[in-house]
């Protein structure tokens, strides 16, 4: 136990920089989508660019701390193996399941652009980015307010932020439009 609020401010470290790589990381398969729809040569300097990017980032930061990230939740569980019984620690897993799964699928979208298949819209990539986000959201307050949350509220909660998500979405698509 003398090590637990060391694996735990390491695990949150690594948390915070997979998030923050999974963010950047789909932001790059905007601008990547985009610069395939530019001219040449703009298009093969701005996608090889791109590529780079994308690679020093999810290969640099993104996948190592995800690993590490995991590696570290797993220590905790360990440690304390009876937080797996409790209500919220299953739920939280339940999320960290669709973000392993969110990020996998991040990683064959990647592998696709670096062989320039483009197979979304910039526009998809802009909402699937959100997903980060409200599973970013649900984990959070999973943690901080623990058995306090209120389930119904919580989903209902989850529900209308990811609709507010998307009305904001559709609001800067059209401010983009008119530019």
């Amino acid at each position: 136990m003398e090590y637990y609020n060391y694996l735990k401010s390491l695990h949150l470290i690594f948390v915070i920089t997979w998030f923050a790589g999974l963010f950047y990381i789909v932001r790059l398969f905007v601008y990547q989508i985009e610069a395939s729809e530019k001219p040449s040569p703009e298009k093969e300097i701005l996608q090889e660019q791109f590529k780079i990017m994308s690679y020093r980032l999810w290969y640099i930061i993104t996948w190592p701390s995800a690993v590490l990230a995991t590696l570290f939740a797993l220590s905790l569980l360990h440690i304390n193996p009876a937080f797996v019984e409790m209500p919220w620690m299953q739920v939280k897993l339940g999320f960290v399941v669709f973000l392993i799964a969110y990020h996998f699928k991040c990683h064959a979208i990647f592998k696709e652009l670096q062989h320039d298949k483009v197979k979304y819209s910039s526009n998809f990539m802009r909402i699937w980015n959100e997903g980060a986000t409200i599973i970013l959201f649900a984990v959070v307050f999973l943690v901080i307010l623990k058995d306090a949350v209120n389930w119904i509220y919580g989903v209902i909660g989850i529900f209308l932020f990811s609709i507010l998500i998307m009305l904001g979405f559709k609001f800067y698509k059209r401010i983009r439009e008119k530019k």
